[in-house]
């Protein structure tokens, strides 16, 4: 199950089925015998055929119970909750799906998948999971509700459909995209501009009499406008990237070459750093398919947290190896490491690792979520091995194109 609701309906679901079940069959069995017993008149029935009756009676009883109490349950619950049977009619339908459906209390019930849902995008998602068993998807109505839906085959009989109403949450999120994309197109002119005049006077420091105090402060501005500029750069590239508004251009990508340009892009940050670069490349790797630009940045990224991590002369090492149907990039550095504890969070957005032991280094917490971002969106994935103190290798599986 994806989420506490699924599960407590999967519960539910079996709790509902075993109740019925049990009742139907008590009852057949109890019919049975009192046909044998039943040898009087009519209504003259000794006292088996009579304690016979009254057990089907307590099954009938105990079940109905049971079925009001999971009834009541099911309306406690913010998300609607349908059950479908195998010919997806409704059979159930709590308060909360005749809300978002816009029906009464229990007009749902006895309708067929079509007329109850109101949207044959719904409609779609539950015949969808009765031909493989489930099925998820987002739906955005004309009133402007967007809902998640997902549906899931019953362990005893049927379907279980969840809704959930996101409209909320989804129009936060339009919020949030909007203000950081004003922000970030808004402050990335200025800074980039700032940028090109502290990089001419940096090239500039090596023909002119400086004291040591304005170039050392020449530097520091250079480098410090380099990190603006990358956050602001990172904060419009994952907003892109999970709205997916920017298309992947495949292709077959040479891995080498992605890996000398990526080296070639960083080396300036690098050399100011004091942190030699390497790369350990074969050159009868297979192409993988994928958007070169966009694995350009993914190991830019991965490059670029090695070095700011890593001491002065400690070498940051790129290496790629064929793993079966795969190419395996990895990152090595020998710098401050990653706690034990921090590991599975690095990829995490904006989160950053123990923030007074790497001061002075920090950025957005957003490099390595993109990175994230860019191999799954590649069919591939991405893990970091760690030792505290002594250093991490980041790790990115990208399946090999199917021209290899």
């Amino acid at each position: 199950m994806d989420n506490p609701t699924l599960a407590l309906v999967a519960l539910l679901a079996v709790a509902f089925g075993g109740a019925t079940l049990l009742a139907i069959t008590r009852g057949r069995a109890l019919d049975r015998l009192i046909g044998i017993l039943d040898v009087g008149p009519a209504g003259d029935v000794d006292v088996a055929a009579r304690a016979a009756v009254q057990a089907r009676d307590s099954a009938v009883w105990a079940a109905r119970g049971t079925n009001e109490d999971l009834a009541h349950i099911i309306n406690l619950i913010g998300s609607g909750i349908v059950r479908l049977d195998d010919h997806l009619v409704v059979s159930l339908a709590n308060e909360a799906a005749d809300t978002f459906l816009g029906r009464g209390r229990g007009e749902l019930n006895g309708l067929s998948a079509i007329e109850a849902l109101g949207d044959h995008r719904i409609e779609a998602i539950a015949t969808r999971a009765r031909d493989v068993g489930w099925a998820n998807g987002e739906v955005t109505r004309s009133s402007g509700q967007t809902l998640v839906v997902r549906v899931r085959r019953s362990p005893v009989e049927g379907f279980w459909m969840v809704m959930e109403d996101v409209s909320e949450l989804r129009r936060l999120q339009r919020i949030r995209t909007e203000f950081i994309d004003n922000l970030s197109h808004e402050l990335r002119t200025p800074l980039t501009n700032v940028r090109l005049l502290t990089e001419s006077l940096a090239r500039d420091l090596e023909r002119i009499d400086l004291p040591s105090r304005v170039r050392d402060g020449i530097l520091k501005i250079d480098v410090e406008s380099g990190h603006l500029v990358q956050m602001v750069n990172e904060l419009l590239d994952l907003s892109t990237i999970e709205q997916g508004t920017v298309p992947l251009h495949l292709d077959a990508v040479d891995v080498g070459a992605v890996v000398r340009g990526s080296i070639d892009r960083i080396r300036l940050f690098a050399d100011r750093q004091g942190v030699p670069l390497e790369g350990a490349v074969p050159g009868d790797l297979p192409p993988v398919r994928g958007d070169e630009e966009r694995l350009g940045q993914l190991l830019v990224n991965l490059l670029h947290n090695a070095v700011k991590f890593s001491g002065q002369g400690e070498p940051v090492v790129v290496r790629a190896r064929r793993d079966r149907d795969a190419i395996v990039l990895s990152v090595e550095d020998h710098g401050v490491g990653i706690p034990r504890a921090e590991v599975d969070r690095v990829f995490e957005r904006f989160y950053k690792v123990d923030k007074a032991r790497v001061r002075g280094r920090g950025g957005t917490g957003l490099g390595l979520s993109i990175v994230r971002h860019i191999a799954e969106t590649h069919g591939g994935r991405v893990w970091v091995e760690s030792t505290e103190g002594r250093g991490s290798t980041f790790f990115v599986r990208l399946p090999i194109g199917e021209t290899a």
